[in-house]
């Protein structure tokens, strides 16, 4: 495990189980996402702050980079060719860039329905309102919706393209590093993921930690992992000039 020296720290938090999170995180900065319990789901999307119609692309991410999941040294791209985020660490593995997130339908069929009114913080949420109304504080609804990632879950596809979840693919105290490349407003929550096949409804919590990131070193794995990863960086660099 990486430990973070505690005078780059800026801030830290704890999200509740299905509960969503937002933050504008600066360029220079990383955040951290840690697993507290195992076995966490963590939905993102991601925008350039600075210009909001310009968001996460993750087919241009997985096309450019020639993958099907996510790690350490993998780059996020807009639908612009920039880089929002590099993944700088990671010790779970495998984030999954496919499956979507869950809904209210998806979660009403597989668990039930429970409504504040009875079951207070305990009632059923899903990632697609909970992205909504997260959204809602910028400005912006349904139309700006994208693919989403779902970091600490891996889902594999076999060969028919049937889509299956593992289950244990992340264990407690597992972390992954997104630094971000520009200003970029993170949308999280920790609703469960649409194809966890466990009967029981119970999201887990994250730990999130923001700290200043040290100037990237002319190896930069991300940067170097593939050529495209020049590429986009250079984008992103000239965007800032």
């Amino acid at each position: 495990m990486s430990a973070i020296d505690p005078s780059l720290v800026r801030f830290q938090e704890v999200v509740p189980p299905g509960a969503n999170w937002s933050h504008v995180l600066k360029r220079g900065t990383t955040l951290r996402i840690t697993d507290v319990e195992g076995g966490v789901n963590v939905s993102a999307l991601m925008y350039n702050f600075e210009l909001l119609c310009e968001r996460l692309n993750l087919p241009d991410t997985l096309k450019c980079q020639h993958i099907a999941r996510l790690t350490k040294g993998h780059c996020l791209y807009t639908d612009m060719g920039r880089i929002l985020v590099s993944i700088t660490e990671d010790t779970c593995g495998w984030h999954d860039p496919i499956a979507g997130c869950s809904n209210a339908k998806s979660v009403r069929e597989k668990y039930g329905v429970k409504r504040y009114q009875e079951a207070r913080n305990e009632w059923h949420k899903n990632a697609h309102d909970n992205f909504l109304w997260e959204l809602g504080k910028y400005g912006m609804g349904e139309r700006d919706l994208a693919m989403n990632i779902n970091f600490f879950s891996k889902v594999t596809v076999d060969g028919d393209g049937r889509m299956a979840f593992q289950p244990g693919n992340s264990q407690a105290g597992a972390y992954v590093d997104l630094r971000s490349e520009m200003n970029t407003l993170v949308i999280l929550n920790t609703c469960v993921h649409p194809l966890d096949p466990t009967p029981v409804y119970a999201p887990k919590p994250t730990h999130l930690t923001i700290f200043t990131s040290p100037p990237q070193a002319p190896d930069d794995y991300c940067r170097n992992s593939r050529p495209e990863n020049e590429r986009g960086f250079i984008l992103t660099e000239r965007y800032f000039l």
